[in-house]
């Protein structure tokens, strides 16, 4: 290798003509300068370029047939210790064969131009995975790019002057190249000609999926990624699961439809327009049931709640019916709310999986994203009580518009929350439904970053932008992400450009405000037809079994309406997200609000005084200024006299004492913001060595976590409410 870096330093003198005069990795379009990059006039196989050099060597250090003749030439006189010459007469001649190959006998430089042209190539590659996605046909209705940047053109390398951006040309198409080990494009193929790593990089990320990740730090993350959408033939169903996919749409879409003809009058904040939701939720439930999940904890807004309820819980279809009905009293005590703001808790088994699972919506005001903090807390409740400190047996899953996706507060709280220790919930699947309108409000006006999901980089989230009207990408994205988040245990996000068929809600008028939109709307064909007139044609389904999906469903739907009617009262605890067991008696009243005695003998408050006041660890030393505080404690307990910092301690002990798991969350609450509390003790001469003294008052006790939080108010009271 040390003769490699001695040809790598030698060459930086000679190896500026690609990189010097084109903008290569940094600069693919030629309005691109927002994406303007610090290695646009890196020298040849310096800086970045290095790198790649690096990589086809060690390639070549494990199988020299593994890498081109002309990188196979180039390290076997790297290893032998010839010094640098760019033409290299002397090989060139004794590799006559090799030359005559590639059209470069007794022509100096040329050796040269095949190492420029690999480079250009692996530049060319990595331009599509970094840019691909603006030029991805996202938009159904096809007016927009689903993003706000005027500066990138609608396409990477459609003719062929385009490939003068790279110092290749029309000669280069049919000439084959090898790949690098950071994409997958080849599948089994080592290399390929120019041509078809085009077609298949274009294949890949500008059709209806457009993929954002090479933000990522973590190589290994990137190359997950790359392997998960770049093989060739990795998006493929087989018929049996494109049945069901085109059932669920039929589910989705009638449900839709029969609600808008009983009840044509009423605000539903129907789905229409982003019918795949439905499949892409159960896709995604069912393949993290396939690896373990067994309890979902999910947070939406208003839009498509309903259809989620009917179709994704399995909430009984009378008793969402019933909700369309003012007449109908609560029969027990608590507040209701509107029908597209309840949540409900239900138990069953996932079909496809032939395992249970719990699902559990949460109920949500109108304050959008509120539930998103929410969510998290009730998911990392469930995996402490669970002791599934991994996430393997509980996850989450947030719905967002993408109005308030890009403009709510409280989701750069909540992100900024998924990695830190205490308030992990071990990676959230975010879906975003992204209509492309907020309410009357146009997405330039709405927001300043070109997509509604880009605050989700900050935590280095990958984000799969897809084509809603195309039901396979959204069923394949929707696997990948909830493999994703069982491998690395992080965030991902799914955004769902589709379109909203009716106004915000069934009484509103879009024309006022997006007339052009709402006339390509209205002529868009639904997305189940597309789909259906897919399968038909291609032999998977006929069109009588077709239609009897849809009349099958239809009188589902009837017979649940029949049923609805018969219906005097409503019950609350039929909607609860929570359902604590004893909440109610068999009687279905709420059980008496009388407290019980809570006082404990004076010995336990003063055993918890003294642990209060000691250092119950060997051998850690506390500031002297900390020693002080503890002896005071110490004598208010002897004194029978308590401050506030020595009360709370005492109570929080004595729920500890009882099995109640205590945790106290917020800014600075594991010193106390007046330096009173001191729950947390450090250790003076051990770096990062800490001490809980709660933890250490009884062997058999109640854990107690004391966790300071990021600065943020909004969230973090909503992970605690949760």
């Amino acid at each position: 290798m040390s003769h490699l870096k001695l040809f790598v330093a030698t060459l930086k003198r000679h190896g500026t003509k690609l990189l010097e005069k084109q903008d290569i990795a940094g600069r693919v379009f030629s309005h691109g300068q927002r994406y303007a990059s610090s290695g646009t006039s890196e020298p040849f196989l310096s800086g970045s370029n290095s790198n790649y050099v690096e990589e086809m060597y060690y390639a070549w250090l494990e199988n020299p047939k593994s890498v081109h003749k002309s990188w196979d030439l180039f390290f076997r006189n790297a290893n032998a210790g010839q010094a640098y010459d760019p033409h290299l007469p002397d090989q060139l001649e004794r590799k006559a064969s090799f030359l005559q190959s590639h059209g470069l006998a007794q022509t100096p430089g040329k050796a040269e131009k095949v190492v420029e042209d690999h480079l250009a190539v692996q530049s060319l590659i990595r331009a599509y995975q970094i840019r691909g996605h603006h030029v991805a046909q996202l938009d159904p209705l096809g007016i927009l790019d689903a993003d706000l940047d005027s500066f990138v053109p609608s396409d990477l390398i459609t003719t062929i002057d385009k490939l003068g951006f790279y110092g290749l040309h029309e000669s280069d198409l049919d000439k084959v190249f090898q790949l690098p080990t950071t994409t997958f494009i080849g599948g089994n193929e080592n290399s390929l000609s120019l041509r078809d790593i085009i077609k298949r990089l274009e294949n890949t990320y500008c059709q209806h999926i457009g993929l954002e990740f090479m933000f990522i730090n973590d190589v290994e993350q990137c190359q997950w990624i790359r392997q998960k959408f770049e093989t060739p033939g990795v998006m493929k169903f087989t018929n049996e699961e494109k049945r069901t996919l085109l059932a669920r749409l039929v589910r989705s879409m009638r449900f839709e439809d029969f609600l808008a003809r009983k009840w044509s009058s009423e605000k539903r904040f129907g789905l229409e327009g982003c019918e795949v939701m439905i499949p892409a939720l159960k896709t995604i439930i069912d393949k993290s049931s396939e690896m373990g999940i067994e309890y979902v904890i999910m947070g939406m807004p208003h839009r498509g709640r309903l259809n989620v309820l009917a179709n994704v819980i399995r909430k009984e279809l009378e008793q969402i019916f019933c909700q369309f009905d003012p007449k109908l009293e609560a029969a027990d005590e608590g507040s209701g709310d509107v029908k597209y703001h309840l949540g409900m808790y239900h138990e069953r088994i996932n079909r496809a999986t032939n395992k249970k699972i719990t699902l559990s919506l949460m109920a949500n005001p109108s304050h959008l994203e509120a539930v998103d903090p929410v969510v998290q807390g009730k998911t990392k409740a469930e995996q402490f009580y669970r002791g599934d400190t991994a996430g393997k047996k509980v996850m989450s899953i947030l719905l967002h518009g993408d109005a308030a996706f890009a403009g709510q507060g409280v989701v750069y709280e909540t992100f900024h929350l998924s990695d830190l220790p205490s308030y992990t919930t071990n990676g959230t699947i975010h879906v975003v439904v992204n209509n492309q309108i907020g309410f009357t409000t146009d997405p330039r006006m709405a927001r300043s970053s070109p997509y509604p999901t880009d605050v989700a980089r900050v935590v280095n989230a990958p984000i799969f932008h897809v084509n809603a009207d195309d039901p396979e990408a959204v069923m394949y994205v929707c696997s990948v992400a909830a493999e994703w988040r069982n491998t690395f245990n992080k965030d991902v996000v799914v955004d769902l450009v589709c379109y909203r068929r009716r106004g915000h809600n069934e009484m509103d008028e879009p024309m006022f405000t997006q007339p052009l939109m709402y006339k390509q709307i209205h002529k868009q064909v639904p997305v189940l037809k597309k789909y259906a007139d897919k399968l038909i044609a291609d032999g998977t389904v006929t069109l009588q079994e077709f239609e009897e999906e849809i009349a099958k469903y239809d009188r589902i739907c009837e017979e649940a309406y029949t049923r609805s009617k018969d219906n005097k009262i409503l019950h609350i605890k039929h909607w609860l997200d929570s359902p604590w067991p004893g909440f109610f008696n068999m009687d279905g009243e709420p059980k008496s609000m009388s407290c019980p005695p809570t006082g404990i003998s004076e010995d336990l408050l003063t055993h918890i005084g003294n642990v209060a006041s000691s250092v119950p660890v060997k051998d850690f030393k506390i500031h002297a200024g900390l020693s002080r505080i503890l002896k005071a404690r110490l004598e208010m307990t002897k004194n029978r006299v308590v401050d506030w910092a020595l009360a709370e301690y005492m109570a929080f002990g004595s729920f500890l004492k009882e099995g109640i798991h205590v945790r106290l969350s917020g800014q600075d609450v594991e010193r106390g913001t007046f330096s009173h509390r001191h729950h947390v003790l450090h250790d003076q001469e051990v770096d990062k060595r800490t001490c809980v003294p709660m933890n250490h008052l009884w062997e058999q006790q109640a854990p107690y976590t004391v966790c300071n939080s990021s600065l943020s108010e909004y969230g973090v009271l909503g992970m605690s409410r949760g």
